[in-house]
């Protein structure tokens, strides 16, 4: 049985070949003098030495649980690059002591009361996919042992209500698993971050996931009409309503929580029917500056396009779809109910008022090849970083009136650590998500690394784009979420009132502090 990687993106066996990891050598080797002769080998399981489990779960419970080598360090990491990096050296030292996979919610509701009673904490597991140290095992001093809880079993699509256009979803359900059990009935979530294929419904929820629409609905926020939670104090079960004035919300509670309060075992979600009319085209510009005109422009006229992303030089450059001598602005429509010719046309011609040229038909469209790229891009990351190089991305948003400043100051921040400390590099920028009031920035930073060095080098361009981007106004985060790596940024960026309101709600639903320790707030018992 395939079995998914203790490391990287996707199951054992998936990714770049060695040959293609060598042409990628040899195409960076004339920017960076990367030596293609030298590629890291993934590590194996049985090349860990992973500390022995301090905690045994009670008889009752021992079928839910798991100390398997393999299991523990699948349970160690996320896929960010720091991840990546501590992985191939072998260094699995926050490896949990055990794994759960609770069958239904009634052994979820056992586990999290065990992992209350042992001082043990409980660290929600749906795809592994994170990229900010959410699903890491690292707690501090302050408990017995570390449980990773694996929802793998709470899956599926248990209800659909075709009338309003809703389903109800286990929290477990993955991207693809999803969707396929909705095609059937006409219908799609339509969201689809970078991690679909190995990332889950509750992630979702839990992280306020960033998915397929550019504009208007482009976090998972928008679709959630109920939620179910699971929390050390009992059960959290919401009403089903299109709509409700009664108080603040207790789904915004729980989304973008990343499993601090509770574990999401339930959703219903608002749906969409599948798109039969789709309309697209690539529109490249000569100045970045009459690109982002043309992007702002487009969020403020009301036509919500599906795809609006816009590619700076050196994202068209590094990702293919251009020669990096102009900017590239990805257009595309799609609806289950009309054609889409008059919102392209207005979109177009909104292109063409800053200058915009729409791309020549030709063999290999800008927009296509960007897409292939996002989508290939974690097994990519993945090869770039085995040939040691520093290789990572960053995101944000920013109001559009300050949005020229505030990117320079970024770039400029980011250069200078990466100069300093690399010797060289690249940082490209795109426009993941644009809004009437300001853009979605995203950004990936490519240098040379010393070996042994990456992770001081990835931290130092890590610290000057995080104080640069709160410096300027900026959100540490826009989809990602916040996990152990942004908190402290997080905790500069949100009042200190709402802070101690979210340790209050911590301490009544998780009075024994299990739940996912260190993630958002510091751990109480660290």
């Amino acid at each position: 049985m395939t079995r998914r990687k203790i490391w990287g993106w996707g199951l054992e066996g998936e990714g770049l070949t060695t040959s293609e990891i060598e042409q990628l050598a040899g195409t960076l080797a004339g920017r960076w003098e990367i030596d293609a002769t030298h590629i890291l080998e993934p590590p194996r399981v049985d090349e860990l030495e992973l500390r022995a489990p301090r905690l045994a779960p009670p008889a009752s419970l021992a079928v839910a649980f798991s100390t398997e080598p393999y299991e523990r360090a699948a349970h160690t990491y996320g896929r960010s690059f720091r991840d990546l990096v501590r992985a191939f050296r072998r260094d699995y030292a926050c490896a949990p002591d055990v794994v759960a996979f609770p069958r239904g919610e009634d052994e979820l509701v056992s586990v999290l009361e065990w992992c209350s009673d042992a001082s043990a904490a409980a660290i929600p597991f749906g795809g592994g996919s994170s990229v900010v140290g959410g699903v890491e095992p690292d707690v501090g001093e302050g408990y017995r042992g570390t449980v990773s809880v694996d929802l793998r079993h709470l899956q599926g699509v248990l209800e659909i209500d075709p009338a309003s256009r809703a389903a109800r979803i286990a929290a477990g359900t993955l991207g693809p698993a999803l969707e396929e059990q909705l095609k059937p009935h006409g219908l799609t979530l339509r969201h689809f971050p970078q991690s679909f294929e190995w990332s889950t419904l509750g992630g979702w929820i839990a992280t306020r996931s960033g998915g397929h629409f550019a504009t208007l609905h482009t976090h998972i926020d928008e679709f959630v009409e109920a939620l179910r939670v699971v929390t050390p104090r009992g059960v959290v079960q919401t009403r089903r309503l299109p709509g409700s004035g009664a108080g603040p919300s207790v789904e915004r509670l729980f989304c973008g929580s990343e499993g601090t309060l509770g574990v999401i075992t339930e959703a219903w979600m608002r749906l969409q029917p599948r798109p039969r009319f789709r309309a697209g085209a690539s529109v490249s510009f000569a100045d970045f500056a009459d690109a982002v005109a043309a992007a702002r422009e487009l969020a403020q006229s009301g036509l919500h396009p599906a795809n609006c992303r816009l590619l700076g030089h050196e994202e068209a450059l590094v990702s293919g779809s251009g020669d990096g001598s102009r900017a590239i602005l990805v257009l595309g429509f799609e609806s289950g109910d009309h054609e889409l010719g008059p919102w392209l046309a207005r979109a177009l011609e909104i292109c063409a008022g800053h200058r915009g040229e729409v791309a020549e038909k030709q063999d290999s469209d800008p927009g296509a090849v960007w897409r292939a790229a996002f989508l290939r891009g974690p097994h990519l990351r993945d090869a770039v970083v085995r040939l040691g190089l520093v290789a990572e991305t960053f995101e944000t948003a920013i109001t559009w009136d300050r949005f020229a400043e505030f990117h320079q100051g970024v770039l400029a921040a980011v250069r200078q650590a990466m100069d300093r400390t690399c010797g060289a590099g690249v940082v490209s920028c795109r426009f993941a998500y644009v809004y009437p009031d300001g853009p979605a920035p995203y950004y990936s930073v490519y240098a040379p690394g010393r070996p042994g060095a990456e992770l001081e080098q990835w931290d130092e361009i890590k610290l000057a784009a995080s104080e640069a981007i709160i410096a300027l106004g900026g959100t540490i985060t826009h989809h990602h979420a916040v996990g152990r790596d942004h908190r402290r940024w997080y905790l500069r960026e949100v009042p200190p009132l709402f802070t101690d309101a979210l340790r209050g709600a911590k301490a009544e639903l998780d009075p024994a502090a299990i739940m996912n320790p260190g993630v958002l707030i510091p751990p109480t018992r660290a």
